[in-house]
């Protein structure tokens, strides 16, 4: 199967499975995916629509803002998808302006601390829908980088998929990059991007995250089943659910 999934509108939309797991496991394809705004189906071709319902989605995590989600819309209102807002970012910050001069992916990588910090309940929430979820089920944020990246390298960490996929998978964004940085440039004409690597998703982000992590939880599994407060049978249904017995 193929990891990402083709739309005309959607950059980064791709299917989670088919990733070995550290017990021989897979995870399973066609389970669990992760994109950019879903909102952008809404003024989308209807081809895209169709080939978004074929998938059988039947729940979609959007972890934008709320105000996010006013300016730009959420996915078209269909009667077999459950739709939840999951807010996981609580310090809004604006890529477009980092600092050049910064060490770009520390500072990202603080911010993605900052949310695993701040996000606990919404992580929580977030990670019972995916281990009880009934059918597919999607989960994106703006772009499908940072709060998207977070989740899926979380959710991979538990179902024992090791780092080097991990980090692999997160750095896939970079095959969106150029569709990214002109979509920004198309909703704001005029303005100039500042930062460099807007739309940049490098595998050290996520390495640096997980390392820091568990600098100070000890493990993925310590951090959600402590700071995030999940109980640990849901992590026992989660690897049921997505991962493939050897």
């Amino acid at each position: 199967m193929r990891r990402h999934v083709p739309f005309e509108r959607l950059h980064n939309f791709r299917d989670l499975g088919g990733y070995r797991t550290a017990d021989g496991g897979t995870v399973r394809w066609g389970t669990l995916y992760r994109s950019d705004s879903l909102a952008k189906l809404a003024d989308a071709d209807p081809a895209d629509l169709a080939r978004f319902r074929a998938l059988r989605v039947r729940t979609v995590i959007d972890l934008r803002y709320p105000w996010e989600i006013v300016a730009k819309g959420r996915l078209p209102e269909t009667e077999d998808v459950s739709w939840h807002n999951l807010s996981i970012e609580h310090r809004p910050y604006e890529q477009a302006e980092i600092d050049p001069a910064l060490d770009p992916w520390r500072y990202l990588a603080d911010r993605f601390a900052e949310v695993a910090e701040d996000g606990a309940a919404e992580l929580r929430t977030a990670l019972e829908l995916i281990a009880a979820a009934d059918g597919p089920l999607v989960f994106h944020c703006a772009s499908g980088k940072d709060r998207t990246g977070l989740l899926a390298a979380l959710v991979l960490a538990l179902v024992r998929v090791p780092d080097e996929e991990i980090h692999a998978d997160f750095a896939l964004t970079e095959l969106a990059t150029e569709r990214l940085v002109a979509d920004w440039r198309a909703t704001h004409p005029g303005r100039e991007l500042r930062w460099p690597g807007y739309g940049r998703a490098p595998a050290d982000v996520i390495r640096l995250f997980l390392a820091d992590l568990r600098a100070r939880y000890g493990s993925v599994d310590a951090y959600v089943t402590g700071h995030v407060g999940l109980d640990p049978t849901v992590v026992t249904t989660l690897r049921a659910r997505l991962v493939e017995a050897p």
